[in-house]
């Protein structure tokens, strides 16, 4: 391997040529603390910024390995490794002078969450981070002596004080594996205790802003009810008590502004663990769970949604229902069949956000509108004995209709941003009153295949999908791309069209493959771009990889999802791995696909 002198010399060759020239730096070079790659060089300064990745023995780095022994410690601490480099690169961030990029230094930059991104990654001997530069010119005249700054003077800075144990504050980097055991365990205590979800009393619920997810300053700190608070031991935090929601139905309600979103938000936003200072750090929610709502517009292929909509009048057939604009009912059924079919364990909704036809029917509609006249069976309908023979449970937020109280397991008031148990009170009312009809008429036979409460707590971890399917079975594969382009779950006779489509992504709204768009925008558990560049490339892979042969969507996820597991972003990337992408969940991979227009 070249040194870091040849590295140097090579760069001094190169002084005031052409910007291409910059090329000639590509490959591995060896400095004294680590090895240095340059992945790839940007085609002119006004250009992306070139990619970069160091690889550091993990001997040298001296971390202990019990820091990273477990999946979540690994992750958590790979996370707080790409935030001390962030925040060394903004110490020297276009401290390099000149045109466009020049100078630029920059890494993921870190949310709320704790995420795995490929930002930086612990393997079983080494250290990898990767980074973006903007190599420096004036115009498009390569200044090799600003960039002899970046990569002998400001980089080496930069890692020695952020990427070894004995440069970092030790008791810092303790508590933030230490944390990620704890929220590991209060997930293993949710399986273990047939709880959905759990709140500290303490806890920070709102944020700042509509733009910011930091933490509100001088809010009401959440407590539970009484008759819901539990205590959980943890292994660091030891003892801690908050609001254990078992399975079932939980209903939440209460006047406008008073805190039921907020609350909803919270419990949503409880499938990633949170950094130490986010005031959600022990809110935690099974990872399976699903925000459910309608979605104008969009696509739905081949889903039997025939437990929601039948007798349609122009006699479609909802048992594998297809269409390029679905309505908001239609979109609410479909998603809650796909998130059956990804493994959901957990529906999360908020009425506001709804299709009030899919959700409920007051009596006097029932009366007016008979059900021989009605295709929709609504959700209220459905949702008791969906919990009873598949085992999802249903948090929802509830503010017009009291129909629901009937059928909730546990009813929960925001009254001036506290929470109170009324279950008892409702239920008193309820038996005052007529009960209106909240049970269908018919519910086909279910099949649920879940093994996640029989499984280990390192396979929970692993993104293994676990499948609950509905019947009357069909095995539905992936629709037909048009224009003969391939398929996933069909034979595909135009591979190799897809490995080198250009992955574009655009914040939280949506990426493109070419010219197909797959709108995200209503897939509210993404929280970071780099989640959504991910999920382009993972599709990507399906398009191009899996779509040999007659696969389920189920099959077509399991292999992409094993794929990533067993052989890492590499195997999803042509030539390196950027710098930017997120391990997203196997739920919004489903979402995904079921999105795909293509």
């Amino acid at each position: 391997m070249k040194s870091s002198n040849d590295l140097r010399t090579l760069l001094r060759s190169v002084d005031h040529k052409s910007y291409p020239a910059y090329k000639s730096l590509g490959g591995s070079w060896q400095f004294p603390l680590y090895t240095l790659v340059i992945d790839h060089v940007q085609g002119d300064p006004f250009a992306s910024p070139s990619s970069l990745h160091a690889e550091i023995p993990l001997a040298r780095a001296g971390f202990p390995e019990e820091y990273f022994e477990k999946d979540c410690m690994r992750i958590a601490l790979q996370d707080f490794l790409t935030r001390q480099l962030a925040k060394q690169f903004e110490n020297y961030n276009f401290k390099a002078k000149g045109s466009g990029k020049s100078g630029l230094l920059s890494i993921s930059r870190c949310g709320q969450e704790v995420l795995e991104r490929s930002a930086c990654q612990i393997t079983a001997d080494k250290l990898i981070v990767r980074f973006h530069v903007g190599f420096p010119a004036f115009g498009r005249t390569i200044n090799a002596g600003e960039l002899e700054k970046i990569l002998f003077e400001f980089l080496p800075r930069c890692m020695e004080s952020s990427l070894y144990f004995q440069k970092l504050d030790k008791q810092k980097v303790q508590q933030t594996v230490f944390l990620a055991e704890d929220q590991e365990e209060i997930r293993h205590l949710l399986r273990q205790k047939n709880l959905v979800a759990f709140l500290a009393n303490g806890s920070v619920l709102p944020r700042k802003s509509g733009i910011s997810e930091l933490p509100m300053k001088d809010c009401v700190p959440f407590t539970s009810p009484e008759s819901m608070q539990q205590t959980l031991v943890l292994p660091h935090r030891g003892s801690i008590t908050g609001m254990a929601i078992p399975q079932g139905i939980t209903l939440i309600v209460g006047g406008g502004y008073h805190g039921k979103s907020t609350l909803l938000e919270a419990i949503q936003s409880g499938i990633y663990n949170h950094i130490a200072g986010d005031g959600r750090e022990y809110v935690i929610t099974d990872d399976t769970a699903v925000k459910l709502r309608a979605e104008d517009g969009r696509c739905v292929r081949n889903v039997d949604i025939s437990l929601f909509i039948n007798d349609l009048p122009n006699g479609k057939d909802t048992t594998a229902f297809s269409t390029e604009d679905a309505s908001g009912s239609t979109s609410q059924a479909a998603a809650v069949v796909e998130s059956i079919e990804a493994g959901a364990r957990l529906f999360l909704i908020d009425e506001d956000t709804s299709a009030t036809n899919f959700m409920v029917r007051d009596d006097f509609m029932q009366q007016v509108i008979s059900r021989k006249k009605e295709p929709i069976t609504p959700f209220i309908e459905r949702v008791g004995e969906l919990y009873k023979k598949t085992g999802i449970s249903t948090i929802m937020v509830a503010g017009s209709s009291g129909a629901f109280f009937y059928i909730a397991d546990h009813i929960l008031q925001m009254d001036c941003y506290r929470t109170r148990d009324i279950t008892a009170s409702v239920k008193a009312l309820c038996a005052q009153r007529p009960a209106p009809a909240t049970t269908a008429l018919h519910f086909p036979e279910m099949l649920c295949i879940n093994s996640m409460n029989s499984a280990s707590s390192k396979d929970a971890r692993s993104p293994q999908i676990r499948f609950a399917r509905v019947l009357p079975e069909y095995r539905r594969t992936d629709h037909p791309h048009r224009g003969g382009r391939g398929n996933m779950g069909h034979g595909n006779p135009s591979a190799g069209k897809y490995e080198h489509m250009k992955v574009k992504s655009s914040g939280l709204e949506s990426f493109s493959l070419d010219k197909e768009t797959v709108n995200v925008r209503y897939l509210e558990q993404l929280t970071d771009n780099e989640q959504v560049t991910a999920l382009a490339y993972l599709l990507r892979f399906g398009l191009e990889q899996v779509s040999g042969g007659r696969k389920t969507v189920q099959e077509s996820v399991q292999l992409i999802m094993d794929t990533l597991r067993e052989k890492g972003w590499q195997a999803f990337c042509s030539s390196y791995i950027p710098c930017g992408l997120a391990t997203p969940r196997v739920q919004e991979l489903f979402a995904c696909i079921n999105r795909f227009r293509g």
